[in-house]
């Protein structure tokens, strides 16, 4: 039989798509009924005075879709069971206009799988839950309690602890960004090398890092990611086991709970006390049960929410006892920059000899939060195992933003900002505290001061947290209990105030309308 197809060879159409769409649309409609044979590519070409390639590209979609298949030595026919057809509740078998080829007629056998009798699957009945569509990572995330984030943004907001982005170098910076941009660098519009990330950016992250945090590491051990995020998400994913056993601070970050939750991760929470995690706690609880930790997760630098930083003493004896277990220790310092008083304190990799650290760092406290750059530093016999799960996950970061950021860092822009930054986030934090104790005075006990962009306050009241937070977003400032941070226990009327992103007057203003509420 010929096709009696009108083709326009003038429309912007493709000739194989109009062919495509004459032919679909008789079957839908059953101008063409279902095992009806269908003519010979070389034939339909023939007949409508197109080429074979034409036919051929068409015959081969509609075969991938499932509107015809091909029997070996037999020839080309009209589906008895069109996709359409199993989108509908009730299919019911249609009528044989010619002798059926010996092939698999159930609704997934026509794609060259399993039928349905495989697989135990029955169309007719419901769609099964969602909880049994998910795997168990995706499951994990809607049993869990989530985060919850407002639309309505208070007017004052100490919950989120954003930068100061009002003073950012942005000249500097669109000045890098334009010249890269304007290099007519065609590799810019390609996939780069290594997952690792830019070259020349890694190898500026390690003389800072030597520098700033006294964290001896070559290029080769530093893996550019997408934010902290990411680099808690993928050190999560290649240590962690479901059902492993992993320390975290008490309280401590929800981005690293929920990572490691939704992993399967059995968290084993160690209190913070004024010197940071307590070590013997840590070594008391399992040393004694026999138990071991797969990992150890931790902000020594800057304790967050509490804000107090891990003694030197605590984390030498950290180090030794990861050496002696065997477990890893995750290093986030991501905002240990800004430090007001003491001595600095070199990072904990940077005291490591044996391997047990990998250290997370970030640019979204110090330079800016929609930058989404971070990194990790791997031991050297991680290196290629953390290469490999990078790629798996995104290939690579921003190939431009990373260049601007090599050069941004190299030229000294950022290490000058920092320091800018820090005598200005010292002011805020004495105003902070000043206000605090002239509204609060003893009323109110203030961790966490000596570093940091945001401070840990504990006020004496009668109020529960959940009131607390109430009356302040009636008053239009957003206010955030720590209790969420907590895996054991809380402590009621703690709450965590951000200033970072905040001017003067609006520090003084929120801290006036939390007064009104604890009265």
């Amino acid at each position: 039989m010929d096709f009696q197809f009108a083709l326009d060879p003038n429309s912007p159409t493709p000739l194989h798509r109009q062919l495509y769409d004459r032919v679909r649309q008789a079957i839908l409609q059953r101008n063409l009924a279902a095992g009806q044979r269908v003519p010979s590519t070389r034939a339909l070409a023939k007949s409508l005075g197109v080429s074979r390639a034409t036919v051929t590209t068409s015959f081969d979609m509609l075969l991938s879709e499932g509107y015809l298949e091909a029997t070996g030595g037999s020839g080309t026919y009209v589906c008895r069971q069109l996709p359409e057809d199993l989108l509908r509740p009730d299919v019911s078998a249609s009528a044989s206009a010619a002798p059926e080829p010996e092939v698999d007629r159930s609704p997934v056998g026509w794609l060259g799988v399993a039928s349905q009798s495989t697989y135990g699957i029955n169309l007719r009945n419901p769609t099964p839950s969602l909880s049994d569509r998910l795997s168990w990572y995706g499951s994990s995330l809607l049993e869990r309690k989530w985060l919850e984030f407002s639309a309505d943004e208070p007017e004052i907001q100490f919950i989120f602890g954003r930068p100061d982005l009002d003073h950012f170098p942005i000249s500097q910076w669109n000045q890098l960004y334009i010249q890269h941009a304007k290099r007519r660098d065609f590799t810019l519009l390609d996939a780069p090398g290594r997952a690792q990330g830019y070259e020349p950016l890694r190898q500026a992250l390690a003389d800072y890092l030597t520098r700033a945090r006294a964290l001896r590491c070559t290029a080769d051990q530093i893996i550019v990611v997408n934010g902290s995020q990411q680099g808690i998400d993928l050190v999560t994913r290649v240590l962690v086991d479901r059902g492993d056993l992993v320390g975290i601070e008490n309280p401590g970050y929800i981005g690293a709970q929920k990572a490691l939750l939704a992993q399967g991760a059995k968290l084993q929470p160690i209190s913070v006390d004024l010197n940071g995690l307590k070590v013997d706690e840590l070594k008391a609880r399992f040393e004694s049960t026999g138990q071991s930790l797969k990992m150890l997760y931790l902000t020594p630098s800057h304790q967050y929410p509490t804000g107090v930083v891990l003694a030197l003493p605590r984390r030498l004896e950290l180090l030794a006892w990861a050496q002696r277990t065997g477990a890893f220790i995750v290093e986030d310092d991501y905002d240990s920059e800004y430090r007001y008083k003491g001595r600095p304190i070199p990072a904990l990799a940077g005291l490591d000899t044996g391997e047990s650290v990998i250290y997370i760092g970030t640019f979204s406290k110090v330079l800016l939060p929609s930058l989404r750059l971070g990194y990790l530093v791997v031991p050297p016999s991680l290196i290629e195992v953390f290469s490999r799960a990078k790629w798996l996950a995104d290939r690579h970061s921003p190939l431009l933003e990373q260049q601007v950021l090599a050069d941004f860092i190299k030229l000294g822009h950022m290490e000058r900002h920092m320091r800018r930054m820090r005598s200005l986030y010292e002011l805020k934090r004495k105003l902070v505290i000043t206000t605090l104790k002239n509204l609060f005075g003893d009323r109110a006990s203030i961790l966490g001061d000596n570093a940091g962009i945001n401070v840990l306050v504990r006020f004496q009241t009668d109020l529960s947290d959940d009131a607390v937070v109430a009356g302040c977003k009636r008053l239009g400032v957003g206010l955030k209990s720590t209790r969420d941070y907590y895996l054991e226990g809380s402590s009621p009327g703690e709450f965590v105030i951000n200033y970072g992103g905040l001017r003067d007057e609006e520090i003084i203003d929120g801290l006036n309308r939390l007064a009104q509420v604890i009265v």
